[in-house]
């Protein structure tokens, strides 16, 4: 069994794992790069496969980052069968279908420039897939119930587990069968710090052949939640009342919305935050908060609580989805006092970068992140204490105050990790150190073979390895 790896090696983004036998040939998650100056040369070198010939995908979560791709890989030949949790499922055609009304708006908006400049240019960029592709590729989706074992290929037998890092997403066990042998492979997909707001905790595994395993964080510790909910409460109350002026909190419309949602209603229950006025703006974020209510089962306690105080209204917060772009541009004109929440959480698109023109020239306001910022990214430059950013080919200067969340991210910590991998029984015979920047991956994957003496390796972008 060979294992190419086209994407999250050395780097956090871009997750794509092509599995292959003789007999059978898969992908494990398809995702987009995102960050830094190559990201866009490397979506469009993407895919550089026999896609045609692939059997199926597995989708470990509906992050783009882990499944972006999948319309322009249905769109270049893959016609089978593409397998995820239920409520991934039921995630991805809201998430694909964003990124590529995203995507045509900022071909669109390329191309508008290019022709200023040269009104004899004859090619216009072209968005990596288009909504109708997205649209289309959301028939080849299925879902299964976690913990539930199924055959995607007689020669594979596989099972999702849950990840506890956003809802519906999965550990990936696949067992391989090659020429009379059997090959357990294990990839922890995105794994959750424990006790986060709406989701369980990542389930244990025993076993495996091979592992691939996450290392986002695999080189820190996150701040305690209680630290966490203090921050987001002073920055909150700072902000809101004692400077006067607006929140903005870039957020992924998935996952990190709905846990910031939970807090706020759960501080507002406990008499630390009050007249709240939160706006989601992002339709995105409205349609995964509707499939997170329809997915409530897959909740913690916590969660299904705090559900139906929101539905009782019996709380002084005002939470409203704005959907219309009419709606959104409005938001603008309001001063103070809102709680802005919009995707993208790295702020490299979406409704985001209109409202940090609007209010990071402004003292009294603050950004509040919520979550890793990748290197490369509008986020990231802000976080590191950038004067001024590039917005819409503007200088806006950077005047509000800026928070960061480190302890809220839906990724597992360094001891998080390491105790997830503790839960082994036995040693897998290869462990492959993934979803990681380079110096990260590479710490991360010493501290294994010296806490734990399991032979790790981090690969290469590109690099094969059998297995």
């Amino acid at each position: 069994m060979k294992i190419t790896f086209h994407g999250a090696a050395s780097e956090v983004t871009g997750a794509c794992f092509l599995v292959e036998t003789p007999e059978v040939r898969f992908l494990i998650d398809c995702g987009m790069f995102q960050g830094g100056r190559d990201a866009e040369r490397k979506n469009l070198a993407a895919l550089g496969f026999d896609i045609d010939s692939l059997d199926f995908v597995l989708v470990s979560h509906a992050h783009i980052d882990h499944c972006g791709l999948l319309p322009r890989l249905a769109t270049f030949g893959m016609h089978g069968p593409i397998y995820a949790t239920q409520a991934t499922a039921d995630l991805l055609p809201i998430m694909l279908k964003d990124s590529a009304h995203i995507q045509e708006k900022e071909a669109a908006w390329q191309n508008r420039i290019r022709h200023r400049g040269n009104k004899r240019l004859q090619r216009d960029i072209a968005p990596l897939y288009t909504v109708a592709q997205a649209e289309a590729c959301q028939r080849q989706i299925h879902g299964i119930a976690y913990d539930n074992p199924f055959e995607p290929h007689p020669q594979v037998r596989a099972r999702f587990l849950d990840a506890g890092h956003i809802l519906g997403a999965a550990i990936v066990e696949v067992s391989v069968r090659d020429r009379g042998k059997t090959t357990k492979l294990v990839y922890s997909g995105d794994l959750g710090q424990p006790s986060r707001p709406l989701v369980k905790d990542s389930a244990t595994v025993e076993n495996a052949d091979v592992l691939l395993v996450e290392s986002t964080y695999g080189n820190r510790l996150h701040k305690s939640m209680e630290t966490t909910v203090d921050e987001l409460v002073d920055a909150v109350n700072d902000t809101l009342h004692r400077r006067g002026g607006n929140l903005i909190v870039p957020a992924f419309a998935l996952g990190r919305t709905q846990d910031i949602l939970a807090i706020l209603v759960e501080q507002t229950a406990k008499g630390r935050l009050r007249d709240l006025n939160v706006f989601v703006d992002s339709p995105m974020a409205t349609r995964a908060t509707e499939i997170t209510l329809r997915h409530r089962d897959i909740l913690d306690d916590m969660s299904r609580q705090l559900i139906a105080a929101i539905e009782n209204n019996s709380l002084p917060i005002r939470i409203h989805f704005i959907d219309d772009v009419e709606e959104s541009i409005a938001l603008n004109r309001i001063q103070a006092g809102a709680i802005i929440i919009a995707a993208s959480g790295m702020c490299n698109g979406g409704r985001i970068k209109h409202h940090l023109e609007h209010n990071l020239g402004r003292p009294e306001c603050s950004i509040l992140f919520t979550g890793f910022q990748a290197a490369g990214t509008l986020g990231r430059k802000i976080v590191d204490g950038a004067r001024s950013v590039k917005l819409f080919n503007q200088t806006v200067p950077v005047k509000a105050s800026v928070y960061t969340l480190g302890g809220l991210s839906a990724h597992a910590d360094r001891d998080a990790l390491l105790a997830w991998l503790h839960r082994f029984k036995a040693a897998p015979r290869r462990v492959f150190v993934v979803h990681g920047e380079a110096e990260t991956a590479t710490g991360f994957a010493q501290l294994i073979e010296s806490d734990l003496h399991w032979k790790t390796r981090v690969p290469a972008y590109g690099e094969t390895v059998e297995v």
